[in-house]
């Protein structure tokens, strides 16, 4: 079954905005019209739809989508009207661009009687499928406020653990990159220097310098090729990757690399149960919420599992013996979720599995960087100490002959 987003136009002439299931637009269109409805629209949803960023430039920046919901959540906490806070948000961002158009059409649309989130998700792209699910989510129970508060601490935590990844990987990419570049200069401009010397010179060299030169001598000949061959490779790749079939079996493999495959699993689980938890805080069932927050994982084997588990607990299974049948969570996971599920107390379980896997990420990306560093500097100091003493061992035989 595909996944809809339509515009419904209902009896009583009002228009709606829903999520819905079916083959396809056509039999959408003939069930609604059975039930007195007319479909207007429908757009088809990828999966992995919750986090799409769609076009490029099209979605609002992280920082953009932060200021915006703390900015309307002190204004709404004001008791400031809907459209009067949207004006003074307004005045605030006039000059920004793209900030400052999508927000005047989403004026435009609740003045025209739209609501809040189905204003938000007539901007194409411009705002995440989460955010406007929670809006949506908070108009429906009347607790707007607590999930922008809600949807503000998920932005927060999100782009806390995104930036402990990237600045815990920044030194060992440094590392890797200028070891790349010594290695480089050593290969294909010290080594010919020297090569040219004792071409010259006419003496016999040492093995271990011949050896040297004559890789460094095919390297260079074959550079253009190797490159190029790279170039058809990872097109083909590319290609290959944004079939269907290809992506999924690619993904299915990152999760299999030892050491990182582990950890791209637990910190893409990390942020599936924070979303969980943000989804069922402000008051989303649990199948939708499972559904929406497949998306956050940007796999697409653990997003086909996680939508198998949704089709299971649909079809009556608990939880817990879904999630075993797919083989995504961590055993400690479930374990957790298995000694509470039959409290109902899902959402505090899924933040403390969420803070679990956060800090076991951690832990994993310093165990690794920590061993990491070490290695790429004695494996570059190897390399490069290994190309200087052949290139010398010449000079050196030299001068004991000399001697």
């Amino acid at each position: 079954m595909a996944h809809f987003t339509c515009k419904i136009g209902l009896p009583d002439g009002s228009i709606r905005i829903r999520e819905l299931e079916g083959e396809s637009a056509g039999k959408l269109e003939h069930v609604l019209a059975e039930s007195g409805c007319q479909l207007l629209s429908a757009r088809r949803r990828r999966l992995g739809v919750l986090f799409d960023a769609g076009p490029s430039g099209s979605r609002l920046s992280h920082a953009d989508l932060l200021s915006f919901n703390q900015e309307l959540l002190v204004l709404l906490k004001a008791g400031m009207p809907l459209l009067q806070t949207l004006d003074t948000l307004l005045e605030q961002v006039r000059g920004r661009g793209r900030v400052a158009a999508v927000l005047t059409e989403v004026r435009e649309e609740i003045k025209g009687g739209s609501s809040l989130s189905d204003a938000m998700e007539h901007q194409g792209r411009a705002f995440p499928q989460l955010c406007i699910a929670l809006f949506r989510s908070g108009e429906r129970t009347g607790d707007l406020i607590i999930t922008i508060r809600r949807y503000i601490s998920f932005l927060k935590r999100s782009d806390l653990v995104r930036k402990k990844v990237v600045s815990s990987l920044f030194y060992p990419v440094i590392l890797l990159v200028v070891a790349a570049m010594a290695v480089s200069l050593l290969l294909l401009y010290v080594v010919p220097t020297f090569s040219r010397i004792y071409a010259d010179a006419g003496s016999q060299l040492p093995l271990a310098t011949r050896l040297l030169i004559d890789a460094t001598t095919a390297l260079r000949t074959l550079l253009p090729f190797l490159a190029g061959a790279t170039l058809v490779v990872v097109w083909l790749l590319r290609r290959w990757s944004n079939t269907p079939a290809g992506r999924y079996r690619i993904d299915e493999l990152r999760l299999r690399i030892p050491l990182i495959g582990t950890l791209y699993r637990h910190y893409a689980l990390s942020l599936f149960t924070r979303t969980i938890t943000t989804l069922l805080g402000s008051g989303t069932p649990l199948v939708e919420s499972l559904r929406n927050a497949a998306g956050t994982l940007h796999n697409r084997f653990m997003e086909t599992q996680m939508l198998r588990v949704v089709r299971l607990v649909e079809e009556g299974s608990t939880l817990v013996a879904a999630l075993e049948q797919a083989r995504v969570m961590p055993l400690m996971a479930l374990r957790m979720l298995g000694a509470g599920e039959a409290t109902g107390a899902l959402e505090e379980l899924f933040g403390e599995i969420a803070d679990y896997l956060e800090q076991d990420v951690e832990e994993r990306l310093n165990l690794l960087t920590t061993a990491m560093e070490p290695a790429i500097m004695i494996l570059m100091g190897a390399l490069v100490g290994g190309i200087i003493i052949a290139m010398y061992l010449p000079i050196f035989k030299i001068a004991g002959t000399a001697g």
